[in-house]
């Protein structure tokens, strides 16, 4: 298994995937994106990975399977049989089951688009604009049993602005996943950090 062999779970357009690939080969970023796994048969994220030369682009269909831990087991798995050490959800719409998390704990890495613990869940940037939230953002966590509640690994901040639509601010919330993510895995994938008490502390370079 290979310190920096990664495996990539999306159900939709594939950018944070886009932006982690076109990092790694400038060289920014030191990933082998060795599996991209979609629980979408028409994710555009599958062509991106296609078009990337990924090596094992795999679309696994959720109703082939009696239940979400049998579906998630079948994940594993691929993940196991790629060799990859780190799991990364870009866009990734399902909840994972305990047994999954536990099988690779402290090893997945998800982004959520909006500074946790505010606004958790599939709307945040909807719920941040109806609260009048003047700053949101981004947080890149660890994934545990509690939606949206992992270990923070880093957080960055996005001014909303008085004209701002969902849009609008989704848009300049990806910019900022686009350059957060990339720059986090490769600290991980470098071992520059350790969980204490939950809290994730960095080591200094």
């Amino acid at each position: 298994m290979s310190a920096n062999r990664i495996a990539v779970m999306a159900s939709g357009k594939g950018s944070n995937l886009k932006a982690i690939l076109q990092a790694a080969e400038r060289g920014e970023c030191p990933v082998n994106v060795q599996l991209v796994i979609s629980d979408k048969a028409d994710a555009p994220a599958l062509k991106v990975a296609k078009d990337a030369g990924v090596a094992d682009v795999l679309f696994l269909n959720p109703k082939e399977y009696p239940d979400r831990a049998a579906f998630d087991a079948a994940c594993a798995e691929a993940i196991e049989q790629a060799g990859c050490q780190w799991i990364v959800l870009a866009g990734y719409m399902r909840i994972l089951s305990g047994e999954f998390i536990a099988r690779f704990r402290n090893c997945i890495i998800n982004i959520h688009p909006a500074l946790l613990p505010s606004f958790p869940g599939a709307h945040a940037v909807r719920d941040a604009l109806a609260y009048g939230a003047k700053i949101t953002g981004v947080t890149v966590h660890l994934v545990d049993e509690v939606v949206d509640g992992g270990p923070i690994l880093a957080q960055f901040s996005v001014p909303v602005q008085s004209d701002d639509t969902e849009e609008s601010l989704h848009n300049r919330i990806h910019a900022a996943e686009h350059q957060l993510y990339p720059e986090i895995l490769k600290r991980m994938i470098e071992g520059k950090f350790s969980i204490e008490d939950r809290r994730a502390v960095w080591k200094e370079t």
